[in-house]
């Protein structure tokens, strides 16, 4: 099956934005509940976990249902103020109650490459069938997502579904992430994109042919999305895509 093309819906502000993800992602918990009997997301870090931080405040949310993962990971204990877990805890985990063992963290006291190994090892543990109901990721300036970087080889990996990374252009310089095969499972993804220093990127991402790290994410049969406030679609006109790449 072909990929979907990505159903891109833009928000005045990221107040509008937060509201309509936190609504999206519950309607998706719902969704994934109803018909499978738990909900299992991946959540990246950077400025993400904030926009989260709204589904703290529903009453309709049994959080025994939800299963957390990481679409990547600075490779630092889970205390460390670069932590990804450490963010999202801070505006959504700390605040509800899921059970710890239903949230994957890293185990940053063995060596990356084993790190790696082991978080893959224990995700398929608790999802043999590797299909997230929902990845949730970002996009940089430069256009990469989760730690899949321009011109990195991980571009290219297709055996390993998380990789170990020593050579990160961003600090920690390294990390653990997910890579395209298993991003690919989702059910759905959705990239929530802010700020202006985005538009370039943006429209690179989306083209027919995408020149980023993000824009390559795809789903073999799910849908993707990208949520995005009116800063970062500023480059996007009436005009297809395609055209202005």
């Amino acid at each position: 099956m072909s990929p979907q093309p990505a159903m891109v819906q833009i928000f005045p502000d990221n107040v509008e934005l937060s509201k309509r993800l936190c609504s999206f992602v519950y309607d998706r918990y719902k969704e994934a509940v109803e018909n499978r009997g738990s909900f299992h997301v991946a959540v990246s870090g950077g400025s993400l976990p904030k926009f989260l931080k709204g589904l703290s405040k529903r009453a309709d949310i049994d959080w025994t249902q939800w299963w957390v993962y990481f679409c990547d990971e600075r490779y630092v204990s889970n205390d460390h103020p670069d932590s990804n877990y450490g963010a999202l805890s801070n505006v959504l985990l700390g605040e509800v109650s899921i059970p710890d063992w239903q949230i994957l963290k890293i185990n940053s006291s063995f060596p990356v490459d084993h790190a790696a190994k082991e978080y893959e090892g224990e995700m398929k543990k608790r999802l043999p069938s590797l299909r997230l109901d929902l990845a949730l990721c970002g996009m940089g300036p430069d256009g990469h997502t989760c730690s899949l970087f321009p011109g990195h080889p991980l571009l290219e990996e297709r055996d390993l579904l998380i990789a170990p990374i020593t050579d990160s252009p961003k600090p920690p310089s390294s990390r653990i992430t997910m890579t395209y095969p298993l991003l690919a499972k989702s059910r759905n993804i959705v990239f929530v994109v802010t700020g202006a220093s985005k538009v370039e990127k943006v429209v690179e991402s989306l083209c027919d042919d995408p020149k980023t790290p993000a824009g390559k994410v795809k789903t073999d049969e799910g849908t993707l999305f990208w949520f995005l406030d009116s800063d970062a679609a500023a480059g996007l006109s009436d005009r297809p895509i395609s055209q202005m790449c």
